[in-house]
């Protein structure tokens, strides 16, 4: 049986035209991350038109957390193929995915420009003041799922621990080799649960191929198709967790961009419609132009594409394997760590005083008066054009 005969629970009753327009309107108002991308996905398709039901919605969200990279947009693949097959995913994907690219590259032209205006300088300024707060933030709303998963037992807290600080030092220290750690806590968690029920270990996959992956890309275009492939399919976690993956990369080993440049990238990766991992496109943006942005966005999305139109099948045998489970018990406490860990480079990526106080101003926006992310951002980026407006240095 192919995919497409496995997808056509629905069939002809959704049109390609229909999936086209409203993958395209999700893509234009998807403000806010995965929570509203999978909230305007559930509406559409379970409560508004009932082309799925809520338990085959629900066995989707479970699925694409399986996966690494953007989780969200994978949702939005897999929910498409559910619809139409291949041609539904390929199609619901891209126009799912194109809106929030057309922005954030325009954006990054912008910004990124040799001679911005000042007022301009202040927003990306502002709105990046705000961004390890929403780093924080990502990474606080992660730790009780995690903490249930991995169990109750003083060892299995011990471990969750010790995997949350392992991810978080290295996004801090050597954020290039995270991939490394993540899969490192994923395997060292299935070694120790199959231990623990008495079978061999045959589970240990040396990671040194990571590494040598990574010292084959020394630079130009193979550099930058490395980086965004390993944002979209060794990223486990998504979102805020491709930040400290690109990072050491972007700024610090192939200088395409200042730390600073950086902290605005990951801005409007938040404030655009869409997955955050559009970031990518605007380190791409920096390396080699448009080109390399629209490159950069290819190479990254790739990865959900494929797995969701080859793996679509195969996901309920995943979901109960054993040893999957383990792996995504222990790379996830990681990815919390990674993500808690990415606030350091990117506060000391800050370039004046009035950025800490922003900092704190959209701490207090989050955390005690518990309001979005997306509202966070766009005030701390107008706080940024007012004192640039004032005369104040941005």
């Amino acid at each position: 049986m192919t995919n497409d005969a496995v997808a056509s629970s629905v069939d002809e009753r959704v049109s390609l035209g229909t999936i086209a327009r409203e993958w395209t309107r999700l893509g234009c108002i998807g403000f806010g991350g995965p929570p509203t991308h999978i909230a305007l996905l559930r509406r559409l398709c379970v409560d508004e038109h009932r082309w799925l039901d809520p338990k085959e919605f629900e066995d989707g969200i479970a699925s694409v957390n399986l996966l690494p990279g953007p989780a969200s947009t994978q949702l939005a693949i897999l929910c498409a193929w559910k619809l139409r097959g291949t041609r539904g995913a390929i199609l619901g994907g891209l126009c799912f995915i194109i809106p929030g690219l057309v922005l954030i590259l325009a954006l990054s032209v912008v910004v990124l420009a040799k001679h911005p205006a000042s007022w301009v300088i202040g927003a990306a300024a502002g709105a990046g003041a705000g961004v390890p707060a929403v780093a924080l933030k990502v990474a606080w709303g992660l730790v009780p799922a995690s903490r249930h998963r991995i169990g109750a037992r003083a060892a299995e807290k011990s471990r969750w621990i010790g995997y949350g600080m392992v991810g978080g030092i290295v996004a801090v220290t050597i954020g290039t080799y995270l991939v490394v750690a993540l899969v490192g806590c994923g395997v060292v968690e299935v070694v120790v649960r199959r231990r623990e029920e008495a079978t061999r270990n045959r589970e240990v996959r040396a990671i040194a191929p990571f590494a040598a992956i990574h010292s084959a890309a020394v630079g130009g275009i193979g550099a930058l198709a490395w980086v965004a492939f390993k944002v979209g399919a060794l990223s486990y976690g998504g979102g805020l967790v491709i930040v400290p993956l690109m990072q050491h990369d972007a700024v610090t080993t192939y200088h395409w961009m200042t730390a600073a440049q950086f902290l605005n990238a990951v801005a409007l990766g938040q404030v655009t419609p869409g997955p955050v991992v559009q970031t990518v496109a605007v380190v791409g943006y920096a390396a080699a132009g448009v080109g390399g942005g629209l490159f950069a966005a290819f190479v990254a999305f790739s990865p959900s594409f494929l797995f969701v139109i080859f793996g679509g099948p195969r996901y309920s045998k995943i979901r109960s394997n054993a040893n999957v489970q383990g792996f995504l018990t222990g790379a996830g406490p990681a990815v919390i760590g990674a993500i808690a860990g990415s606030a350091i480079p990117l506060g000391l990526s800050f370039q004046h005083l009035w950025q800490i106080f922003v900092l704190a101003g959209a701490a207090f926006w989050f955390f005690v008066a518990k309001r979005g992310v997306v509202s966070g951002l766009v005030i701390a980026g107008v706080v940024g054009v007012f004192l640039a407006i004032s005369g104040v240095p941005v």
